[in-house]
């Protein structure tokens, strides 16, 4: 009898959680139709009430998935269901307990965001107050582009987000979507994309600001920073960290704590390293052993070639000492191996292994892929070259297809290379000189 109760109970609940999440996705479709913010979330609060953070996940990917609404109309609402949901997710979350072991990749986030918001919030806001002030006649003096130079100084540490954002995107998003957990993380690094676009546009206009500009627009545009950098901070918070602290294993958060020095931190850097009671601290995790430059055993075995051969250690050396950096995808578009030289141009983590070639790039740039790799694979193209400069280097970014003797698609080898000390040789140097 009891297995029966319990069983109605069970059927129940998941009825009742079916139901809210036809009710959440009908609120959000009226967003989408031009409903006023106010009526929906009236009747949000009056019909659902509190909101977990797993339904909002589910409601994204349903969303996207059954509803067929594209993951940048799901951005664009993203700021507004956050607004409608915001006091009954805090609700949630007010009597749970923070992750506070000093080093976990959830302390170091909230760690990292608390120095964001002393930016952008005090830092950023009292500097944009004063250029705000500051009469238009004023623009021209050694005051006014004081004022300027500090909202650029605010800005080049804000851009420090990419750190951030880089570690969400590639070390905590590939692991949520093992657990099936899509529609969040495309939805977030789109914003994430976006702020990140709004800091370097505004960065710029700053740098040529003059006395013929619009203070009033660069105002506007300032405030919008400081805003959709704290509701990302909302949504980390209240969101993304719980659902993943509530999916990912003790064993996956060491993974990621181990890998995210290889990106870096933002503003600050944790204070020490985290390693929970039940690992020693000198045994890593068993599969961390894979990566030959931190292990104390030699890797064992050989590989033959049709022109030699190399053990695995030599091979491993070789492919690290070149002076590019490597990537290949496989027929799938899954990626099977990255290089891991000294110094990489672009972040790559151990967590993008097993994870496919476009849930490793932003939402708006996946078509782009996408158009490649069906050339690729058509036989229309064999390869494609791109470059671009980023800070002090000229970065020559070249895309292969991969091919067996017999012309069958294996897979495709990204190679990426700063080219500016080859640009700027001039002469000769020969091997004896």
């Amino acid at each position: 009898m009891s297995e029966l109760i319990n069983n109605r109970e069970h059927a129940a609940t998941e009825l009742e959680q079916s139901h809210r999440q036809e009710m959440l996705k009908q609120i959000i479709k009226e967003l989408h139709a031009g409903a006023s913010v106010e009526e929906v979330k009236a009747r949000f609060e009056e019909a659902v009430g509190d909101v977990t953070v797993a339904e909002i996940s589910a409601m994204e990917h349903s969303l996207m998935e059954e509803e067929g609404i594209p993951v940048s109309e799901v951005q664009r609402l993203c700021s507004v269901h956050t607004a409608i949901f915001k006091g009954s997710i805090e609700q949630i979350h007010r009597s749970s307990t923070p992750e506070e072991q000093p080093g976990h990749p959830v302390h170091t986030f909230k760690q990292e965001n608390r120095e964001i918001e002393r930016l952008v919030n005090f830092k950023l806001q009292l500097h944009l107050d004063k250029f705000r002030k500051a009469q238009d006649q004023e623009l021209s003096t050694e005051g006014s582009n004081e004022l300027v130079f500090k909202l650029l100084e605010d800005l080049n540490l804000l851009l420090d987000l990419d750190k951030h954002y880089s570690r969400k995107e590639n070390l905590l998003f590939p692991y949520l979507e093992k657990y099936g957990i899509y529609g969040p993380t495309k939805v977030m690094w789109g914003v994430d994309d976006g702020i990140r676009a709004m800091i370097k546009e505004v960065k710029a206009n700053l740098i040529s600001f003059n006395a013929d500009s619009d203070k009033n627009i660069m105002c506007v545009d300032l405030e919008r920073i400081i805003s959709e950098v704290n509701e990302m901070i909302f949504k980390e918070e209240n969101i993304l960290l719980p659902m993943a602290l509530d999916k990912l294993t003790e064993d996956e958060w060491v993974k990621i704590a181990e890998e995210s020095d290889q990106i870096g931190f933002c503003l600050i850097a944790p204070d020490q390293k985290w390693v929970p009671e039940r690992v020693p601290l000198n045994n890593a995790p068993a599969d961390s052993s894979t990566d030959s430059s931190s292990s104390g055993d030699a890797p064992q075995g050989f590989v033959k070639f049709q022109t030699g051969m190399l053990s695995i250690e030599q091979l491993e050396a070789v492919m690290n000492h070149l002076p590019v950096d490597l990537t290949f995808i496989d027929e799938n578009d899954v990626v099977r191996y990255f290089s891991h030289g000294k110094e990489r141009i672009f972040a790559r983590t151990k967590a993008v292994i097993g994870r496919t070639v476009q849930n490793c790039h932003p939402p708006q740039s996946v078509h782009v892929v996408n158009e490649l790799l069906a050339d690729f694979k058509s036989g229309k193209k064999d390869a494609e070259d791109f470059w671009i400069p980023i800070k002090d280097m000229f970065v020559y970014i070249r895309y292969f297809a991969v091919r067996s003797q017999d012309g069958r698609y294996l897979g495709t080898l990204e190679f990426t290379q700063n080219i500016a000390p080859i640009r700027a040789l001039e002469g000769q140097k020969r091997i004896l000189s």
